[in-house]
């Protein structure tokens, strides 16, 4: 049996032994570079894994820390990066066939903040091909480390792998439409999409601009709120970066919850699997008990995020990448090309239809805020589906797409940040997710309750089954 013993301590755990000089870089990476050698193979979760740069950034940060000269916490952690963002020297391919050359001369902002950070880069972690919810079918699929005959999610599904396997400390993913809350929820691990703007998207391939965003995952609350304090801030490089200051996102964990209000929309919530219902319910009375006011609101209306967030996704990746579709069509796997056709038919009515339902969502949600502090909601509608219900070249008809991303969608219209924790197993073993909305720029409440119910029930400690071996 291989010593897991450093791969299952959390990054907080880790960061801590660094500092105290208890622990080499040198070594958590080694240890996480034979876990990912052994693994990797069946669970694709990375589909480059960056061995001779994680070895130098490994021995630079011992170095500099043997030196005194400690970044923070982030110092000497291993990540994984997901292969949409930018990494100088190292191929972004986003896991398509159309960028299987591209070799970037520049990072992403995010991936400068990371080495700014001193954090060690394991690796690009696998994704659908352009982060819509299909792989292309001649490169490799991610594999849920809790059930290998069920779905990993979409986009963001090898960072959520290399995450519940414990191939990495934490991972970046990005989230159009679910895209870190659904792998996050799937494989059982914390995802966190900030607001949208607070993590610059400079030098990421886009799926859709004015919706795509950015954030960390993890296997614990603490340690993707410790990610984000390193990722997050203005960027003068993204014209939708928001002027706001630095913020510590740690810095209500461990406060109580009395005084906060948390909203739940029974309606809302009651298209779910049964399973994701009772859990939902102990979630409303696990937080209720620890102090939080759980208060009945309505966000009627809010399914017009999830109704057109297909029009618009397909609109503005047409539009990007105009210069490849339909020139090199064959090249594009079934799903994507299907976006992209969807995209290249759209009428100015419909393109209207789902700008002007931005505004609307926005306004349902701010109404909703000026009575709660939250909203509490599912980050998936159910465990994750079997391979058979959703193989990795399924093409969705627009009109069944809605329903299927009612939890998520609406949350990026409205760009407000999320965070998804886990929330229990169905009786199958397979995750479930609690889902926490909150309003703009308080990412810190929503960490802040979040770790409060991660802490009170202890759902993220189970280790799925593949990453035990």
């Amino acid at each position: 049996m291989p010593d897991n013993t450093l791969a299952f301590l959390s990054l907080t755990e880790l960061a801590d032994r660094i500092k105290s000089r208890n622990l080499s870089p040198v070594e958590l990476t080694e240890s996480f570079l034979s876990r990912i050698e052994r693994l990797n193979p069946s669970l694709h979760a990375y589909n480059c894994v960056t061995i001779e740069k994680a070895r130098a950034q490994s021995q630079a940060a011992e170095q500099e820390i043997e030196s005194g000269a400690y970044r923070g916490p982030l110092h000497g952690i291993p990540l994984g990066i997901k292969d949409l963002l930018y990494t100088q020297g190292i191929n972004t391919t986003a896991s398509s066939q159309i960028l299987k050359d591209f070799v970037p001369q520049s990072n992403s902002t995010v991936v400068d903040k990371l080495n700014a950070s001193g954090a060690i880069c394991l690796g690009k972690t696998n994704l659908t091909e352009f982060a819509l919810s299909g792989y292309h079918p001649d490169l490799e699929v991610p594999v849920n480390p809790w059930n290998a005959k069920h779905w990993s999610g979409v986009s963001s599904s090898g960072s959520g792998v290399a995450v519940a396997a414990h191939l990495c400390c934490a991972a970046i993913g990005t989230d159009t439409g679910g895209s870190i809350r659904l792998p996050s929820a799937v494989n059982g691990v914390v995802g966190i999409k900030p607001t949208y703007g607070r993590v610059s998207r400079h030098n990421t391939i886009p799926l859709s601009d004015s919706l795509d965003h950015i954030g960390p995952m993890a296997n614990s609350v603490m340690d993707a709120a410790l990610v984000l304090n390193a990722i997050a801030g203005w960027d003068i490089e993204d014209p939708t970066s928001l002027p706001e200051p630095q913020t510590d996102f740690t810095q209500a964990i461990g406060d109580s919850l009395h005084g906060i209000k948390i909203g739940v929309d029974q309606t809302f919530n009651a298209q779910v699997d049964p399973e994701v219902a009772a859990a939902l319910n102990n979630a409303a009375n696990a937080l209720q008990t620890l102090g939080a006011e759980i208060v009945d609101v309505s966000v009627a209306g809010i399914e017009e995020g999830a109704d057109r967030w297909f029009a618009l996704t397909a609109i503005e990746a047409a539009i990007y990448h105009k210069p490849s579709y339909p020139s090199r069509q064959d090249e594009f796997g079934p799903v994507f090309a299907s976006l992209l056709e969807h995209g290249l038919s759209v009428t100015a009515e419909q393109a209207s239809l789902a700008y002007t339902a931005r505004s609307r969502v926005k306004q349902i949600l701010a109404k909703t805020f000026l009575q709660v502090d939250m909203l509490l909601c599912p980050s998936a509608a159910g465990p994750a589906p079997s391979l058979e219900e959703f193989p990795p070249q399924m093409i969705l008809p627009p009109e069944i797409i809605g329903p299927i991303v009612m939890y998520q969608a609406p949350f990026n219209f409205s760009g407000s940040p999320t965070i998804s924790v886990p929330m229990g197993f169905s009786q199958s073993g397979l995750p479930l997710s609690l889902q926490l909305v909150g309003r703009h720029c308080e990412e810190s409440r929503i960490i802040q309750v979040a770790h409060a119910y991660e802490q009170a029930t202890g759902w993220h400690k189970k280790i799925a089954p593949a990453a035990q071996l």
